[in-house]
């Protein structure tokens, strides 16, 4: 019995069209299965049987692999339309019906920097009355006549009327807003720049952002500070401008940064400890009091008055190494000659009205500015909302 040797070849062939074109199987429409051509020749028949499982298993796996193409691209086109989806804003109606949603379309950078601003603006006005009448209690100690706290708000009050507390209250809105907006807005960016590797924001790290903050703030502002004080003391100049021009005319653009070096010093562990001891304490708050206004604002007291206790004597040299002709010539000179001259307590001197003035302000200010923040995060979530909405109805 003569045996028949067969040999099998088989070929990919996608099926193709009656008239020219490409394959079927990468045109748009109905999926069409492909296919295995396989051609027989006389061979041994265990050979014919090896080919033609090797030909159909090659085929099979060549069709998954097309079929898997298929299903890898068109699962990419159907994320990149849902990220497409995801980032649609919602109509601009829709948007007016949710103020909220509008404030997480403003740049973050941007918001911040503006509520900086208005976190100084709104605690100096609201401090002023306290201001001016610091203002009418030091003037009367130039007088050498005493004046007490609450005898001077009663004057002010009966000289003036209610505007009267808040006289002058304008330039000095004008000269916080810079400051503040300079100071807290860098305060985030620093505390990014801080941050560890693991996203985390450690103690010293804290206190980095806050240091970095309090000098960066005071370098861009400094100027207008000496020329408060110049105009605060000096008597014979009526407007910030001539002071500005005698000082430039007499001593020089020197005078303009005269005791920098004690307000960097001073101002770094200042809003260092303020802000990190601020930021700690929120942290701690149970999750259901941490954005409620008064949190903030018990929080933030607490900070300020902790951060007062522990930098006003530095804050009292560079108050001494501004005035002009002073006799101190560095940090050291200024400490041991208040010392010398009045002791310890000499370095504490106007305590007391200046907490009275400074801290409801610094609270108000990181209140304020929590506040903001908190609407800012409330606000993204609520433009995520929408659009998570908009695309579950097109869906």
């Amino acid at each position: 019995m003569s045996h028949r040797r067969v040999e099998a070849c088989d070929s990919w062939r996608p099926p193709r069209s009656a008239r020219a074109g490409p394959p079927l199987l990468f045109r748009a429409g109905p999926r069409v299965p492909a296919f295995a051509s396989l051609s027989v020749r006389e061979t041994g028949e265990a050979a014919a049987a090896a080919a033609v499982a090797e030909a159909v298993e090659a085929a099979a796996q060549r069709a998954a692999a097309g079929a898997g193409a298929r299903g890898e691209e068109e699962g990419t086109t159907t994320t990149t339309k849902k990220k497409s989806a995801q980032r649609r804003l919602p109509p601009a109606a829709q948007l007016l019906r949710h103020p909220l949603a509008l404030l997480a379309l403003v740049p973050n950078s941007a918001a911040l920097f503006a509520a900086g601003a208005g976190a100084g603006a709104a605690a100096k006005t609201v401090t002023a009355p306290l201001d001016r009448t610091h203002s009418v209690r030091v003037a009367g100690e130039s007088a050498k006549k005493g004046v007490g706290f609450l005898e001077a708000i009663a004057d002010i009050g009966k000289e003036e009327g209610l505007k009267g507390y808040w006289k002058g209250n304008l330039p000095q809105v004008i000269r916080i807003i810079p400051y503040s907006a300079v100071q807290l807005f860098s305060y985030e960016v620093y505390k990014k720049i801080f941050r560890r590797k693991d996203g985390e924001l450690s103690v010293f790290g804290r206190l980095a952002a806050g240091a970095c903050a309090g000098m960066t703030s005071t370098l861009v502002t400094y100027p207008l500070d000496v020329l408060r004080l110049r105009l605060a003391v000096q008597s014979g100049h009526s407007t910030m401008s001539q002071v500005a021009l005698n000082m430039l005319r007499e001593e020089g653009l020197a005078s303009f940064y005269g005791g920098l070096g004690p307000s960097l010093i001073g101002i770094a562990p200042y809003i260092a400890v303020n802000f990190c001891v601020f930021d700690l304490m929120k942290k701690s708050v149970p999750e259901k009091y941490k954005n409620r206004p008064e949190t903030s604002l018990a929080t933030a007291l607490l900070s300020a008055t902790f951060a007062t206790l522990t930098c006003y004597p530095l804050d009292t040299v560079r108050r001494q190494m501004q005035m002009k002709g002073t006799p101190y010539n560095s940090i050291f000179d200024a400490i041991s000659g208040i010392v010398e001259h009045d002791g310890l307590v000499g370095l504490y001197r106007g305590f007391v009205p200046n907490a009275l003035k400074n801290l409801p302000n610094s609270s108000i200010k990181l209140t304020a500015f929590d506040t903001v923040k908190t609407l800012m995060a409330t606000g993204q979530k609520e433009l995520d909302k929408l659009i998570q909405e908009n695309e579950e109805k097109t869906n």
